[in-house]
């Protein structure tokens, strides 16, 4: 029952190393393209369950991915709320709050990192991806470092050890009945 973990493709704001939650922006034509890529890389698997975060550009890297009609929107798999560090980039931050961390101090006006900690599992809870032999989550980066941590059940902690690349793939799964990462990050 491997757990295909799909972060979208580049955006503008990813580029520039802005912190983009819930603003709702499209892919830039690299993004687009590297999720055309995806799809060449996601072919040979027959996925029994296809889901997407409501926001832009998750849903198009999942159609240029070939799987977006087959996708069904999931509003919990949606990017952290950064609150009033939407659009900053982390020298802005540091600037006006030194030593910020996020998944130790999360996002004032947004959420926590206990919150989206809590948003992952139940995310994992609700699906029941266990009955499904292959599934796809489309997600955003800090997120999905989230959904791994709740899958693994860790703690939040572990997410800063996390890095997702856009428009890569990371695969969990188990060895011996135990909860593990297969793959991580694959570009």
């Amino acid at each position: 029952m491997p757990i295909y973990l799909v972060r979208h493709g580049e955006t503008e704001w990813t580029v520039s190393g802005r912190h983009t939650g819930r603003t709702d922006i499209p892919l830039s034509r690299r993004g687009e393209e590297q999720a055309r890529h995806l799809r060449k890389r996601l072919a040979s698997v027959n996925f029994d369950r296809v889901v997407v975060s409501p926001l832009l550009r998750a849903r198009q890297t999942a159609e240029l991915a070939g799987l977006g009609e087959r996708a069904e929107v999931v509003a919990d798999l949606r990017e952290y709320d950064y609150g009033d560090f939407e659009g900053w980039t982390r020298d802005q931050i540091e600037a006006s709050w030194p030593g910020w961390e996020l998944w130790r101090d999360g996002c004032p006006g947004g959420e926590s990192a206990e919150e989206v900690l809590a948003r992952a599992r139940r995310l994992l809870g609700e699906l029941d991806l266990s009955s499904f032999r292959d599934s796809a989550l489309f997600g955003h980066g800090h997120f999905l470092r989230a959904v791994a941590a709740a899958y693994l059940e860790q703690s939040v902690g572990i997410c800063r050890h996390l890095v997702v690349p856009v428009a890569s793939i990371s695969m969990l799964g188990a060895e011996h009945s135990v909860p593990a990462i297969v793959s991580w990050g694959l570009t």
